[in-house]
């Protein structure tokens, strides 16, 4: 499935910012280019992700907590773990947990060795919606279009090693 966006322009606009940008502020062009590429990247794959979610009631955020929890052997974790895991604030977490409890696809439940933590669980109809749900994001590729499997893998390393670089997680 192509996504289909607005009417495309007639040209480029982040090489037309660089070549602005860099008539003004030469050393930072690249760099701004860069950052407005991959914000520019993140915008057309949540797009894609969100045009096959969102008929299935779910965002992209609720729908990584879905799958989070369907990764572990009995389906819970602990809302803090989620946060960290997710990359997000507790307070997102809240939030995620709170619309899908509303639907029914997780429960919250007392931690038994911590009573200051609260454990997710995974419902039977929230796994289900995240089998269908991983389907569809996997039937679009998550958005990828255009780019080879080697393409991907360098976007990849060269991701990481910018979020190494600024400590987003520690190297084993």
């Amino acid at each position: 499935m192509m996504l289909v966006m607005a009417e495309p322009l007639p040209f480029d606009a982040i090489a037309e910012a660089r070549r602005q940008w860099h008539e003004r502020w030469p050393q930072a062009s690249t760099s701004m280019a860069t950052a407005t590429a991959a914000m520019r990247a993140q915008q057309i794959v949540l797009s894609a992700v969100d045009s096959v979610l969102r008929p299935l009631g779910l965002t992209f955020a609720r729908y990584e907590a879905l799958v989070l929890l369907s990764f572990t052997r009995s389906g819970t974790l602990p809302m803090g773990k989620m946060g960290s895991r997710l990359m997000i604030h507790p307070t997102s977490v809240t939030n995620i947990v709170n619309r899908l409890s509303d639907d029914a696809l997780v429960t919250r439940n007392e931690h038994p060795n911590d009573g200051r933590s609260t454990l997710v669980r995974l419902t039977p109809k929230g796994r289900r919606l995240a089998e269908r749900a991983t389907r569809a994001v996997n039937e679009i590729h998550f958005g990828i279009e255009g780019l080879s499997d080697a393409e991907q893998n360098t976007f990849i390393k060269l991701v990481r090693t910018m979020r190494l670089a600024v400590g987003d997680f520690n190297e084993s």
